[in-house]
């Protein structure tokens, strides 16, 4: 295979819609088929909201950037927001649905507790996919968080560190396996951890378009360090940070009586990606989803 067909296939590959014109133009199209997606970013940035608008919008038809396709969610942060997916679901029923359908039930939901299960279920996905007789086809499947399985069922030491490593791959391969047979898109959510070390990247090494990722005013890394980080074909981050509103009539601080109006800023950034070059764009979340900015 040459350098230019690898492109042209990366360039066919079929993308899910995230819901938001102006994200999916910053990501290339929306979330790949064939291919294992990471989203990292600390809690309250907006992964889930990611991630269930996803899930809603792999319904719409192939030519509304949809994938005509149910979606199977397992979560590990508990609870699973239902009333937030609800709230999503109305806002998208009103805007696509055409039927009294609800879009609730084209998303099957599955809670897992540990790496091992979550092994298991792989196991058992290929033949419900295979098998099922929805009447739409599981085109989607959403791990939200990987890095919660593996918070504290593993102690940091070399044995152990090990043999998480080894579920890394079995995980990654299970994922990628099945995206492959069945042309899923996969989205994972990963946390992030504070950095302290003065080098670019992970223990000095730069991964990927940013050597520094920063958000709440931190300098943070995704977790689950450099052996996950070759689990997946192309990771997001997202960043937010606090920003002072300037009073439009110039008022100073004294005449608004010593309050300080702030609002939160949020990015999504490519981190690395085969089919994308470096780039970011600024989002807002509001009651109907996310949505990106014009700058």
């Amino acid at each position: 295979m040459t350098p230019e067909s690898l492109l042209e296939n990366l360039s066919t590959i079929q993308k899910c819609s995230t819901g938001c014109p102006i994200l999916d133009r910053c990501l290339g199209g929306g979330i790949p088929c064939n291919s294992v997606t990471e989203v990292a970013a600390e809690s309250g940035s907006g992964k889930t909201q990611i991630c269930l608008q996803l899930a809603l919008h792999a319904q719409l038809p192939v030519s509304s950037g949809g994938l005509a396709a149910s979606s199977l969610y397992l979560y590990t942060e508990f609870p699973f927001p239902f009333r937030r997916l609800r709230q999503l679901s109305v806002a998208f029923h009103s805007s696509n649905c055409r039927s009294d359908e609800n879009p609730c039930d084209n998303i099957f939901v599955q809670s897992v507790h540990s790496a091992g299960e979550l092994l298991d279920i792989m196991s058992k996905t290929e033949s419900f996919i295979a098998n099922s007789r929805t009447r739409l086809p599981v085109r989607v499947i959403v791990i939200d968080s990987i890095a919660a399985l593996f918070r504290s069922e593993f102690d940091n030491t070399p044995v152990e560190l090990k043999r998480r490593s080894s579920l890394f791959f079995k995980i990654s391969a299970k994922l990628k396996a099945l995206a492959k047979r069945f042309n899923l898109a996969v989205l994972v959510t990963n946390q992030v951890v504070d950095l302290v070390v003065p080098d670019e990247g992970i223990n000095g090494l730069r991964i990927g378009n940013l050597g520094c990722l920063y958000s709440s005013g931190r300098r943070v890394c995704p977790a689950l360090g450099l052996a996950w980080a070759n689990c997946v074909n192309s990771r997001l981050f997202l960043s937010r940070y606090e920003e002072v509103v300037h009073d439009e009539n110039r008022k100073s601080y004294e005449e608004m009586g010593g309050v300080v109006l702030k609002q939160m800023r949020r990015q999504l950034h490519v981190v690395f990606a085969p089919h994308l070059p470096g780039s970011s764009c600024e989002f807002v979340i509001k009651r109907e989803g996310v949505f990106g900015v014009e700058r």
